[in-house]
């Protein structure tokens, strides 16, 4: 279902078409259909908990279900399946390499087959680009999918981009007094071989010499 089909639904409808967009493959980011009206409504009434997991799907991790599983809907095999593949996003973000102790802790899987299998589900579904250390039980990632941006992430992001602009801001007047130290150099280079080819040239003139006949008259 498009997100754009939802609007024209509400109660117990809207509700199983969010339950059924949770299981989505490939969807993994929620944002736009938390702003919607109609499910924005869901938030103050009896289907309250669904929002709360649709909001839990988009910002949250499997370790946030669990501490709140009691008042939550109870999840799917195919929703448990995607916040797990979220939460590994959202490892990835932070960490390049994911020890397969943290992986099993935090997404409370049984043993490493179960941990392979889906991190091997994840590779193939393109939410993470990486390779499985097995010898050294660990995850090395290359890059990952983003997930949607929490309303309290927004100053932390603008304070990493104001950062990273001062960052380029100080790069760039470097590389200006290095151009122009190069320049001036250059110009006292060009000084010397001017005055050098000068000196040259004067060395290398050619001298006259007078000569003079005597006779001698008698």
């Amino acid at each position: 279902m498009e997100v754009d089909q939802l609007l024209s639904l509400s109660g117990s409808a809207l509700v199983q078409a969010i339950s059924s967009l949770l299981e989505t493959p490939g969807l993994y980011v929620f944002s736009d259909i938390l702003e919607l009206p109609n499910v924005r409504e869901l938030e103050t009434g009896p289907h309250a908990p669904v929002y709360q997991l649709l909001n839990l799907f988009a910002y949250g991790t499997y370790c946030d279900y669990k501490e709140r599983a009691a008042s939550l809907p109870e999840l799917t095999p195919a929703q448990k399946n995607k916040l797990r593949h979220l939460s590994i996003i959202s490892l990835a973000s932070n960490l390049k390499c994911l020890p397969y102790s943290l992986l099993l802790q935090q997404l409370e899987l049984k043993n490493v087959r179960e941990l392979e299998d889906l991190l091997i589900e994840a590779v193939y579904s393109d939410i993470i680009h990486g390779k499985l250390d097995q010898r050294n039980q660990q995850v090395e990632v290359d890059c990952s999918i983003g997930r949607d941006l929490g309303p309290n992430e927004l100053p932390n992001i603008a304070n990493t981009l104001q950062e990273w602009c001062a960052g380029c801001e100080a790069v760039l007047c470097g590389i200006e007094e290095q151009v122009s130290r190069a320049n001036q150099y250059r110009e006292s280079q060009l000084k010397v071989k001017v005055q050098v080819e000068t000196e040259v040239s004067l060395v290398h003139q050619p001298t006259y010499k007078s000569s003079f006949m005597f006779i001698n008259v008698k």
